[in-house]
Protein backbone atom coordinates (compact mmCIF):
# COMPACT_ATOMS: atom_id res chain seq x y z
CA UNK A 1 0.00 0.00 0.00
CA UNK A 2 1.45 3.87 -1.12
CA UNK A 3 1.60 6.24 1.64
CA UNK A 4 0.73 10.00 1.43
CA UNK A 5 3.35 12.60 3.41
CA UNK A 6 0.18 14.38 4.53
CA UNK A 7 -3.17 14.07 5.17
CA UNK A 8 -5.88 16.83 5.35
CA UNK A 9 -8.23 16.71 7.86
CA UNK A 10 -11.94 16.10 6.64
CA UNK A 11 -12.70 19.38 7.69
CA UNK A 12 -10.04 21.43 5.98
CA UNK A 13 -10.76 19.55 2.30
CA UNK A 14 -14.15 20.46 2.55
CA UNK A 15 -13.41 24.04 3.48
CA UNK A 16 -10.80 24.29 1.20
CA UNK A 17 -13.02 22.67 -1.44
CA UNK A 18 -15.98 25.47 -0.78
CA UNK A 19 -13.20 28.05 -1.22
CA UNK A 20 -12.16 26.96 -4.63
CA UNK A 21 -16.02 26.82 -5.66
CA UNK A 22 -16.80 30.45 -4.55
CA UNK A 23 -13.56 31.97 -5.83
CA UNK A 24 -13.53 30.32 -9.68
CA UNK A 25 -11.21 27.41 -8.28
CA UNK A 26 -8.32 29.92 -7.32
CA UNK A 27 -8.86 29.41 -3.52
CA UNK A 28 -8.45 25.85 -3.39
CA UNK A 29 -5.10 24.64 -2.16
CA UNK A 30 -5.54 20.70 -1.80
CA UNK A 31 -2.55 19.08 -3.10
CA UNK A 32 -4.41 16.88 -6.13
CA UNK A 33 -1.16 16.25 -7.54
CA UNK A 34 -1.76 12.31 -7.91
CA UNK A 35 -4.74 9.70 -7.83
CA UNK A 36 -4.54 9.18 -4.18
CA UNK A 37 -4.82 13.26 -3.78
CA UNK A 38 -7.73 13.64 -5.83
CA UNK A 39 -9.44 10.60 -4.19
CA UNK A 40 -8.76 12.10 -0.90
CA UNK A 41 -10.86 15.27 -2.18
CA UNK A 42 -13.56 13.45 -3.96
CA UNK A 43 -13.64 11.00 -0.37
CA UNK A 44 -15.06 14.64 1.08
CA UNK A 45 -16.71 15.81 -1.69
CA UNK A 46 -20.25 16.43 -0.82
CA UNK A 47 -21.05 17.46 -4.42
CA UNK A 48 -21.11 13.81 -5.39
CA UNK A 49 -24.79 13.93 -3.53
CA UNK A 50 -27.37 14.60 -4.90
CA UNK A 51 -28.51 17.69 -2.66
CA UNK A 52 -24.71 18.55 -1.73
CA UNK A 53 -25.85 17.51 1.68
CA UNK A 54 -23.29 14.12 1.93
CA UNK A 55 -20.01 12.31 0.59
CA UNK A 56 -18.15 9.16 1.30
CA UNK A 57 -16.88 10.13 4.07
CA UNK A 58 -20.24 10.68 6.06
CA UNK A 59 -20.82 6.90 6.28
CA UNK A 60 -17.31 5.99 6.22
CA UNK A 61 -15.70 8.93 8.56
CA UNK A 62 -12.19 9.25 8.95
CA UNK A 63 -12.42 10.10 12.33
CA UNK A 64 -14.53 7.11 13.69
CA UNK A 65 -12.84 4.16 12.13
CA UNK A 66 -13.91 4.99 9.01
CA UNK A 67 -17.59 3.65 9.85
CA UNK A 68 -20.58 5.74 10.10
CA UNK A 69 -20.97 7.42 14.14
CA UNK A 70 -24.40 9.33 12.80
CA UNK A 71 -27.48 8.03 15.19
CA UNK A 72 -29.98 8.75 12.72
CA UNK A 73 -32.58 6.10 10.56
CA UNK A 74 -33.08 2.99 13.19
CA UNK A 75 -30.67 4.03 16.05
CA UNK A 76 -27.72 4.04 14.03
CA UNK A 77 -27.93 0.73 12.25
CA UNK A 78 -28.13 2.17 9.08
CA UNK A 79 -27.04 5.10 7.30
CA UNK A 80 -29.36 8.13 6.75
CA UNK A 81 -29.84 9.42 3.00
CA UNK A 82 -28.64 12.57 0.85
CA UNK A 83 -32.34 13.77 1.23
CA UNK A 84 -32.30 12.85 4.83
CA UNK A 85 -35.03 10.20 4.74
CA UNK A 86 -33.99 7.38 2.73
CA UNK A 87 -32.31 4.67 5.28
CA UNK A 88 -30.08 1.64 4.08
CA UNK A 89 -30.91 -2.10 4.45
CA UNK A 90 -27.32 -2.57 5.87
CA UNK A 91 -25.14 -1.06 8.84
CA UNK A 92 -22.35 0.93 6.71
CA UNK A 93 -19.20 -1.60 7.40
CA UNK A 94 -15.92 -0.20 8.63
CA UNK A 95 -13.31 0.90 5.15
CA UNK A 96 -10.47 0.37 7.33
CA UNK A 97 -8.55 -2.22 5.91
CA UNK A 98 -10.98 -3.14 3.17
CA UNK A 99 -8.40 -2.57 0.18
CA UNK A 100 -6.86 -6.06 1.30
CA UNK A 101 -10.52 -7.49 0.64
CA UNK A 102 -9.80 -9.78 -2.35
CA UNK A 103 -12.11 -9.85 -5.63
CA UNK A 104 -15.30 -11.19 -5.41
CA UNK A 105 -14.94 -15.29 -6.48
CA UNK A 106 -16.33 -18.81 -5.59
CA UNK A 107 -13.85 -21.24 -4.59
CA UNK A 108 -13.63 -24.81 -6.19
CA UNK A 109 -15.50 -26.11 -3.04
CA UNK A 110 -18.64 -23.76 -3.23
CA UNK A 111 -17.35 -21.05 -0.57
CA UNK A 112 -18.02 -17.44 -1.76
CA UNK A 113 -15.16 -15.17 -0.82
CA UNK A 114 -14.05 -11.36 -1.13
CA UNK A 115 -16.01 -8.81 -2.94
CA UNK A 116 -17.11 -5.12 -0.89
CA UNK A 117 -19.97 -4.78 0.81
CA UNK A 118 -21.42 -7.49 3.10
CA UNK A 119 -22.81 -9.38 0.16
CA UNK A 120 -19.66 -9.34 -2.31
CA UNK A 121 -21.34 -8.10 -5.24
CA UNK A 122 -18.73 -5.17 -5.72
CA UNK A 123 -15.83 -7.20 -6.70
CA UNK A 124 -13.19 -4.61 -6.33
CA UNK A 125 -12.61 -1.68 -3.70
CA UNK A 126 -12.78 0.29 -7.98
CA UNK A 127 -16.38 -1.26 -8.31
CA UNK A 128 -17.61 -0.39 -4.81
CA UNK A 129 -16.60 2.86 -4.96
CA UNK A 130 -18.95 3.67 -8.06
CA UNK A 131 -21.77 2.34 -5.75
CA UNK A 132 -22.64 4.49 -3.46
CA UNK A 133 -23.25 8.37 -5.31
CA UNK A 134 -26.19 6.21 -8.27
CA UNK A 135 -27.50 4.75 -4.80
CA UNK A 136 -30.90 6.35 -4.44
CA UNK A 137 -31.02 5.75 -0.91
CA UNK A 138 -27.73 7.01 -0.23
CA UNK A 139 -25.47 9.72 -2.20
CA UNK A 140 -28.57 9.78 -4.55
CA UNK A 141 -27.02 11.19 -7.88
CA UNK A 142 -29.28 10.19 -11.28
CA UNK A 143 -26.85 9.47 -13.63
CA UNK A 144 -23.32 8.94 -14.53
CA UNK A 145 -23.52 12.35 -16.64
CA UNK A 146 -24.55 14.10 -13.18
CA UNK A 147 -21.39 13.17 -11.56
CA UNK A 148 -19.20 14.08 -14.49
CA UNK A 149 -21.03 17.38 -14.36
CA UNK A 150 -20.21 17.91 -10.94
CA UNK A 151 -16.99 16.94 -11.67
CA UNK A 152 -16.25 19.38 -14.56
CA UNK A 153 -17.50 22.12 -12.24
CA UNK A 154 -14.58 22.81 -10.24
CA UNK A 155 -11.57 23.86 -12.51
CA UNK A 156 -9.05 21.82 -10.13
CA UNK A 157 -10.53 19.23 -10.82
CA UNK A 158 -10.95 19.58 -14.29
CA UNK A 159 -7.43 19.71 -14.14
CA UNK A 160 -6.21 16.79 -11.68
CA UNK A 161 -8.22 14.87 -13.93
CA UNK A 162 -6.88 15.18 -17.86
CA UNK A 163 -3.37 15.34 -15.76
CA UNK A 164 -3.74 12.36 -14.14
CA UNK A 165 -6.36 10.09 -16.16
CA UNK A 166 -5.89 12.30 -19.97
CA UNK A 167 -7.23 14.82 -22.37
CA UNK A 168 -10.96 14.61 -22.79
CA UNK A 169 -11.92 12.34 -19.11
CA UNK A 170 -14.74 14.83 -18.29
CA UNK A 171 -15.99 14.80 -21.84
CA UNK A 172 -17.53 11.63 -21.32
CA UNK A 173 -19.69 10.57 -18.80
CA UNK A 174 -18.36 6.81 -18.33
CA UNK A 175 -14.62 8.13 -18.76
CA UNK A 176 -15.21 10.16 -15.58
CA UNK A 177 -17.08 8.50 -13.46
CA UNK A 178 -14.43 5.43 -14.09
CA UNK A 179 -11.49 8.21 -13.24
CA UNK A 180 -13.86 9.04 -10.23
CA UNK A 181 -14.15 5.16 -8.59
CA UNK A 182 -10.48 4.48 -9.67
CA UNK A 183 -8.90 7.81 -7.60
CA UNK A 184 -11.47 7.11 -4.71
CA UNK A 185 -9.76 3.33 -4.44
CA UNK A 186 -6.62 4.57 -4.50
CA UNK A 187 -6.96 6.80 -1.68
CA UNK A 188 -8.69 3.88 -0.08
CA UNK A 189 -5.38 1.72 -0.53
CA UNK A 190 -2.94 4.22 1.41
CA UNK A 191 -1.64 3.52 4.50
CA UNK A 192 -4.54 5.87 6.55
CA UNK A 193 -7.03 3.04 5.94
CA UNK A 194 -4.24 0.41 7.71
CA UNK A 195 -1.63 1.80 9.35
CA UNK A 196 -1.04 -0.95 11.30
CA UNK A 197 -0.53 0.54 14.36
CA UNK A 198 -2.86 -1.02 16.94
CA UNK A 199 -1.85 -2.06 20.37
CA UNK A 200 -1.77 -5.62 18.82
CA UNK A 201 0.63 -4.61 16.19
CA UNK A 202 2.77 -3.07 18.50
CA UNK A 203 3.10 -6.05 20.96
CA UNK A 204 4.42 -7.70 17.86
CA UNK A 205 6.96 -5.05 17.32
CA UNK A 206 8.06 -5.48 21.19
CA UNK A 207 6.62 -1.67 21.77
CA UNK A 208 3.70 -2.39 24.00
CA UNK A 209 3.16 -5.37 26.42
CA UNK A 210 -0.41 -6.67 26.99
CA UNK A 211 -2.81 -6.77 29.89
CA UNK A 212 -2.75 -10.17 31.74
CA UNK A 213 -6.52 -9.72 30.32
CA UNK A 214 -5.70 -9.00 26.73
CA UNK A 215 -2.95 -12.06 26.68
CA UNK A 216 -5.80 -14.54 28.16
CA UNK A 217 -8.43 -13.48 25.13
CA UNK A 218 -5.29 -13.45 22.30
CA UNK A 219 -4.89 -17.31 23.73
CA UNK A 220 -8.13 -17.68 23.45
CA UNK A 221 -8.85 -16.22 20.46
CA UNK A 222 -6.11 -18.22 18.59
CA UNK A 223 -6.55 -21.16 20.19
CA UNK A 224 -8.35 -23.99 18.22
CA UNK A 225 -9.12 -25.76 21.78
CA UNK A 226 -11.09 -23.13 23.83
CA UNK A 227 -12.44 -20.60 20.84
CA UNK A 228 -13.68 -20.94 17.29
CA UNK A 229 -12.93 -17.24 16.84
CA UNK A 230 -9.88 -17.67 14.29
CA UNK A 231 -12.13 -20.63 12.07
CA UNK A 232 -13.39 -17.21 10.46
CA UNK A 233 -11.53 -14.17 11.67
CA UNK A 234 -7.86 -15.20 10.65
CA UNK A 235 -6.25 -15.27 7.34
CA UNK A 236 -2.91 -15.70 7.94
CA UNK A 237 -1.79 -19.50 8.44
CA UNK A 238 0.52 -19.14 11.57
CA UNK A 239 -1.59 -17.33 14.49
CA UNK A 240 -0.34 -13.95 16.04
CA UNK A 241 1.28 -13.23 12.57
CA UNK A 242 2.24 -9.57 11.34
CA UNK A 243 -0.20 -8.15 9.14
CA UNK A 244 -3.29 -10.41 9.79
CA UNK A 245 -6.78 -8.58 8.71
CA UNK A 246 -8.51 -10.64 11.32
CA UNK A 247 -11.30 -12.36 8.61
CA UNK A 248 -10.75 -15.00 5.55
CA UNK A 249 -13.30 -13.13 3.67
CA UNK A 250 -15.43 -16.30 3.78
CA UNK A 251 -19.39 -15.83 3.51
CA UNK A 252 -21.45 -17.62 6.42
CA UNK A 253 -25.16 -17.48 7.78
CA UNK A 254 -24.30 -17.37 11.43
CA UNK A 255 -27.64 -16.60 12.34
CA UNK A 256 -28.29 -12.93 13.20
CA UNK A 257 -31.61 -12.01 14.54
CA UNK A 258 -33.38 -9.56 12.83
CA UNK A 259 -33.21 -6.14 13.59
CA UNK A 260 -37.32 -4.56 14.18
CA UNK A 261 -35.70 -1.09 14.29
CA UNK A 262 -34.08 -1.49 11.05
CA UNK A 263 -37.33 -3.21 9.44
CA UNK A 264 -39.49 0.05 11.26
CA UNK A 265 -37.35 2.38 9.72
CA UNK A 266 -37.19 0.86 6.11
CA UNK A 267 -40.71 0.47 6.17
CA UNK A 268 -40.01 -3.46 5.09
CA UNK A 269 -42.16 -5.29 8.48
CA UNK A 270 -41.10 -8.57 7.93
CA UNK A 271 -38.46 -8.16 5.15
CA UNK A 272 -35.22 -10.91 5.68
CA UNK A 273 -32.40 -10.58 4.33
CA UNK A 274 -30.93 -12.57 2.15
CA UNK A 275 -27.29 -11.49 1.71
CA UNK A 276 -25.31 -13.20 -1.01
CA UNK A 277 -28.29 -14.55 -2.73
CA UNK A 278 -28.47 -10.98 -3.85
CA UNK A 279 -25.37 -10.85 -4.93
CA UNK A 280 -26.02 -11.64 -9.30
CA UNK A 281 -22.83 -13.53 -8.81
CA UNK A 282 -24.14 -16.13 -6.58
CA UNK A 283 -28.04 -15.71 -6.62
CA UNK A 284 -28.58 -19.83 -5.73
CA UNK A 285 -30.42 -21.40 -2.95
CA UNK A 286 -27.13 -22.44 -1.19
CA UNK A 287 -25.85 -19.02 -0.32
CA UNK A 288 -29.16 -17.32 0.45
CA UNK A 289 -28.48 -15.29 4.20
CA UNK A 290 -24.60 -15.71 3.82
CA UNK A 291 -22.77 -12.86 4.57
CA UNK A 292 -18.75 -11.83 4.32
CA UNK A 293 -16.75 -12.13 7.43
CA UNK A 294 -15.63 -8.65 8.59
CA UNK A 295 -12.36 -7.61 9.54
CA UNK A 296 -11.89 -7.03 13.52
CA UNK A 297 -9.43 -3.84 12.83
CA UNK A 298 -11.33 -1.01 14.82
CA UNK A 299 -14.40 -3.40 15.81
CA UNK A 300 -14.07 -1.79 19.09
CA UNK A 301 -14.58 1.17 17.78
CA UNK A 302 -16.88 0.74 15.02
CA UNK A 303 -20.34 -0.58 16.26
CA UNK A 304 -23.21 -1.67 16.13
CA UNK A 305 -22.78 -4.74 15.19
CA UNK A 306 -23.17 -7.34 12.29
CA UNK A 307 -25.12 -6.59 9.13
CA UNK A 308 -28.29 -5.04 10.38
CA UNK A 309 -26.63 -3.57 13.63
CA UNK A 310 -28.75 -5.46 15.47
CA UNK A 311 -26.28 -5.35 18.57
CA UNK A 312 -24.51 -2.39 20.23
CA UNK A 313 -22.23 -3.48 22.77
CA UNK A 314 -19.17 -5.72 21.34
CA UNK A 315 -19.62 -8.11 24.58
CA UNK A 316 -23.16 -8.99 23.68
CA UNK A 317 -21.63 -10.08 20.34
CA UNK A 318 -18.93 -12.52 21.84
CA UNK A 319 -22.05 -13.74 24.02
CA UNK A 320 -23.95 -14.68 20.77
CA UNK A 321 -21.66 -16.61 19.46
CA UNK A 322 -21.14 -18.34 23.09
CA UNK A 323 -24.77 -18.93 23.41
CA UNK A 324 -24.79 -21.86 20.27
CA UNK A 325 -22.38 -24.23 22.51
CA UNK A 326 -23.74 -22.38 26.13
CA UNK A 327 -26.53 -24.23 27.09
CA UNK A 328 -27.05 -22.19 30.90
CA UNK A 329 -30.04 -19.95 31.27
CA UNK A 330 -28.11 -16.95 31.35
CA UNK A 331 -26.13 -17.97 28.12
CA UNK A 332 -30.07 -18.64 26.13
CA UNK A 333 -30.94 -14.64 26.87
CA UNK A 334 -29.89 -11.44 24.80
CA UNK A 335 -28.08 -9.32 27.69
CA UNK A 336 -29.25 -5.95 25.48
CA UNK A 337 -32.72 -7.06 25.37
CA UNK A 338 -33.09 -9.17 28.73
CA UNK A 339 -35.29 -11.75 26.16
CA UNK A 340 -34.07 -15.07 24.25
CA UNK A 341 -31.89 -14.72 21.10
CA UNK A 342 -34.18 -13.87 18.18
CA UNK A 343 -34.71 -16.70 15.58
CA UNK A 344 -31.97 -16.58 12.89
CA UNK A 345 -33.20 -13.87 10.01
CA UNK A 346 -32.91 -16.62 7.41
CA UNK A 347 -32.91 -20.10 8.21
CA UNK A 348 -31.27 -21.56 5.73
CA UNK A 349 -27.27 -22.56 4.95
CA UNK A 350 -26.00 -22.07 8.82
CA UNK A 351 -23.00 -22.28 9.47
CA UNK A 352 -23.65 -24.94 12.05
CA UNK A 353 -19.95 -26.62 11.70
CA UNK A 354 -18.16 -23.63 12.53
CA UNK A 355 -20.60 -21.83 15.12
CA UNK A 356 -20.68 -25.03 17.14
CA UNK A 357 -17.28 -26.11 17.23
CA UNK A 358 -16.44 -24.99 20.53
CA UNK A 359 -17.03 -25.06 24.62
CA UNK A 360 -19.21 -22.85 26.76
CA UNK A 361 -17.01 -19.45 27.44
CA UNK A 362 -17.25 -18.32 31.29
CA UNK A 363 -18.07 -14.44 31.79
CA UNK A 364 -13.81 -14.15 32.75
CA UNK A 365 -13.43 -15.62 28.81
CA UNK A 366 -15.40 -13.14 27.47
CA UNK A 367 -14.04 -10.23 28.68
CA UNK A 368 -10.49 -11.06 27.87
CA UNK A 369 -12.16 -11.61 24.32
CA UNK A 370 -13.31 -8.53 24.12
CA UNK A 371 -9.94 -6.74 25.99
CA UNK A 372 -7.98 -8.44 23.09
CA UNK A 373 -10.23 -7.28 20.38
CA UNK A 374 -9.92 -3.77 22.00
CA UNK A 375 -5.93 -4.10 21.01
CA UNK A 376 -7.03 -4.32 17.15
CA UNK A 377 -7.92 -0.81 17.44
CA UNK A 378 -5.62 1.90 15.76
CA UNK A 379 -3.65 4.57 17.55
CA UNK A 380 -5.09 7.20 16.35
CA UNK A 381 -8.79 5.82 17.41
CA UNK A 382 -7.92 4.60 20.80
CA UNK A 383 -9.47 8.01 22.30
CA UNK A 384 -12.65 6.48 21.26
CA UNK A 385 -12.49 3.54 23.51
CA UNK A 386 -14.94 3.15 26.18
Amino acid sequence: MSTLPVFLPRALVLALFSAGLAGGGAAFAADLSSKERLGEALFSDTALSANRTQSCADCHNPDFGFADPRTGGSGGAASVGDNGKSVGDRNAPTASYAAFTPSFHIRADGKAVGGQFWDGRAATLKDQAGGPPLNPAEMGLTSKEQARARLAENPDYARAFVALYGAGVLDDAERAYDAMSDSIAAFEKTDRFAPFDSKYDRSLRGEYKMTAEEDLGMTLFFSTQFTNCNQCHKLKPMPAAVGETFTNYEHHNIGVPANPALREATAKAGFADRGLHDNPAAAKPAYEGKFKTPTLRNVAVTGPYMHNGVFKDLETVVRFYDHYNNRTEKAALNPETGKPWGPPEVAANLSSKELESAPALDTRRVKALVAFMKTLTDARYEHLLK
